[in-house]
């Protein structure tokens, strides 16, 4: 399933999307459905809306944390001029700073560079720690595009990543979750990132250093994962500056694109 959050006559909801791929010639709907389905059960309404009339949200608003991981495909941690971790390098974003489709990419006055991330986002469903590898795929709700925003120059400058990665507008989440892939899918999906329609990373997911099951059993062993919380799976190598006016959409394949245009903060 896709599973959206979205506004549509000023009322927020979450829905079944029902695209054209998936029922012939038939419009793009969503089936709206009662209830936040990372709380607990949901029922159809008998309620459909047309998938162009509303406007899509971030599809999770992540209840406590979402966590980043950091260099985690060997071809981005050699453009950054570093090693490879040893471990999975970890890091926290705050949950004011996801937003979610079409919605503007603000660039802070303090920042000389900001640089997209494409990525793949796992989402989390149950409440869990210390998961085995083996079980990884228990905790997972399902998955959605992110585009970790990062202000370069700051990362850089601070030494660590709170600031240059904590910014309103720097988690970019959307268009909504898919339900339906398992883990093995999950761990082969082509990352596409274009600025302005030219191709700026591509990359699959089988690349990465620490898969999927690892990044959970890790990330869990330090913390305690809630539904809704968000981990970033890293980015692959490509990342590049993107400027007030560009448009940077991110691409995974079987999931979906992220499209937000980029603004200057006033």
């Amino acid at each position: 399933m896709r599973v959206a959050r979205f506004s549509h006559v000023g009322e927020t909801a979450y829905g079944i999307v029902e695209l054209a791929e998936d029922h012939g010639e038939h419009p793009e709907t969503i089936a709206v459905v009662s209830g936040d389905p990372l709380a607990g059960p949901i029922h159809y309404t008998g309620e459909r809306v047309l998938l162009a009339e509303v406007r899509l949200l971030a599809p999770v608003l992540p209840r406590s944390k979402v966590v980043g991981i950091g260099k985690n495909y060997a071809d981005h941690a050699a453009e950054m001029g570093s090693a490879i971790p040893a471990e999975p390098l970890t890091f926290l974003k705050p949950n004011t700073s996801v937003i979610g489709p079409g919605e503007a990419i603000v660039k802070p006055i303090e920042c000389q560079r900001l640089d997209y991330e494409g990525e793949l986002a796992v989402i989390i469903g149950r409440i869990c720690r210390r998961v085995p590898a083996a079980r990884a795929a228990e905790v997972i709700f399902g998955y959605t595009v992110g585009n970790d925003v990062t202000a370069r120059d700051l990362q850089d400058k601070d030494g660590q990543w709170t600031r240059g990665k904590g910014y309103d507008t720097f988690t970019v989440l959307g268009p909504w979750m898919v339900t339906h892939l398992g883990l093995e899918e999950a761990g082969d999906l082509l990352i596409t990132t274009t600025v302005d329609g030219e191709v700026k990373q591509k990359e699959s997911t089988a690349l990465m250093l620490n898969p999927i099951p690892r990044l959970i059993e890790f990330v869990s062993s330090f913390t305690t994962l809630l539904p809704g919380d968000v981990i970033l799976t890293g980015t692959p190598a490509g990342i590049g500056p993107m400027e007030p006016g560009a448009e940077v959409s991110v691409s995974v394949a079987e999931i979906g694109t992220l499209t937000n245009p980029v603004i200057a903060e006033e």
